[in-house]
């Protein structure tokens, strides 16, 4: 299959590129453009500065200079509704971004406090984890924060975006159920990662034995979705298995520890064969937080309802008196493992949102004032027992 195949069934909004996600808001938002003469398309591919478009007179290669920015946030990006030249020019240009309607951000590496935009206009966001070694389960509450950070309309310029009240959909596929030996034991996988998600589904599928395909055709048939996940978690596969086709190339994973190569090296946006289009990504080793702490809330939604119960509203659920979550803890209703991942999460975020926010940095050091003030009150009451 061609990355530009308007394959796809008829939408009630007749266009060709309905296949793609075109609808009838973006007709709107492209209307001024469309005055001046350009051609509305979706990227599904970028490469050192230029990307590839799919547009309703077939793909176009589109130099990305004119819309090349300062803030990391707004380069083009794989899922992005464009402006690009009408034919006879050469080069082509993209002249300008539609306003994103969700985007999947986290943040870099590097010491400085940019994100990077992974995929954009997301409306399921599929997270893969394979079940050929063990389960990393704060490894899938890092990716359900990020998922599920929400923002939208021109903020989606500035923080990650994919959350259930802007509509996208999250969805944990455990891949390579066909490796689990009896059914019972897969059971019980399940019932681990659905804790570990609430609210969420989780679908165990196997591309080789085909279980558990046809629920997630039928998931993703509509909208665009995302497949996120490490290397070797089986997303290469998985999409082949969606489109009915080796498209995308797949390489073996390691027998001793289960962990793959990267397969995918660039996030590749393509028409799904019974409907809908699906964005794969390349492995992600490391998934840092970006402005996430609405998405640490809702994964962790338990913990939050508890606290609303603690005597005091700042409680740390450390070792203060009346604490909810600890109660929880010590009646056996809240894993312990919860709220280590939890807290780690929120520190995590915190320290991103400071980077940027000087009230954030400022009660950051309020709070380690109050903290060693603390503890050199409690060694001046032990010195004073000793005395």
């Amino acid at each position: 299959m061609s990355f530009f195949s308007l394959a796809g069934p008829s939408s009630s909004f007749s266009h060709p590129l309905a296949s793609y996600g075109w609808d009838e808001g973006w007709e709107a938002e492209f209307a001024p453009y469309a005055g001046q003469g350009f051609l509305p398309g979706r990227v599904v591919r970028v490469d050192r500065g230029q990307c590839d478009v799919v547009t309703s007179a077939g793909a176009v290669r589109a130099d990305t200079e004119f819309v090349v920015p300062r803030d990391p946030m707004k380069v083009v990006c794989t899922g992005d509704w464009v402006a690009v030249d009408p034919e006879g020019g050469d080069p082509r240009y993209v002249r300008t971004l539609l306003p994103r309607r969700t985007a999947f951000v986290r943040s870099t590496s590097s010491k400085r406090s940019d994100g990077q935009v992974l995929a954009t206009n997301i409306d399921h966001v599929v997270i893969c984890v394979s079940l050929a070694g063990e389960l990393d389960l704060g490894r899938i509450e890092r990716f359900l924060a990020l998922a599920l950070s929400a923002s939208s309309g021109e903020a989606l310029l500035h923080k990650s975006a994919l959350s259930w009240e802007s509509g996208a959909q999250p969805m944990v596929v455990l891949t390579k159920a066909d490796l689990v030996p009896d059914a019972v034991g897969l059971s019980y996988l399940v019932q681990d990662v659905e804790t570990t998600a609430p609210g969420v589904t989780v679908l165990p599928v196997s591309a080789l034995t085909g279980d558990g395909l046809d629920v997630l055709v039928a998931s993703v048939s509509q909208g665009t979705s995302v497949l996120l996940g490490q290397s070797g978690a089986g997303k290469s596969t998985l999409a082949n298995a969606l489109l009915g086709e080796d498209v995308m190339d797949v390489q073996a994973t390691r027998d001793m520890d289960g962990k793959g190569r990267h397969t995918t090296t660039t996030r590749n946006l393509l028409a799904l064969p019974g409907g809908g289009v699906l964005i794969d990504t390349p492995g992600l080793r490391g998934v840092g937080l970006w402005d996430a702490e609405s998405g640490v809330g809702q994964v962790f939604s338990e913990i939050e309802e508890l606290a609303e119960r603690c005597r005091f509203h700042d409680c740390a659920h450390g070792s203060e008196p009346g604490c909810a979550v600890l109660a929880a803890i010590d009646a056996g209703d809240l894993p312990e493992r919860r709220l280590e991942s939890y807290r780690k999460l929120m520190r995590e975020n915190q320290w991103i949102v400071a980077k940027t926010d000087a009230r954030v940095r400022a009660e950051i050091k309020r709070d380690w004032k109050r903290k060693g003030a603390q503890g050199r009150a409690a060694m001046e009451a032990k010195r004073g027992r000793w005395r």
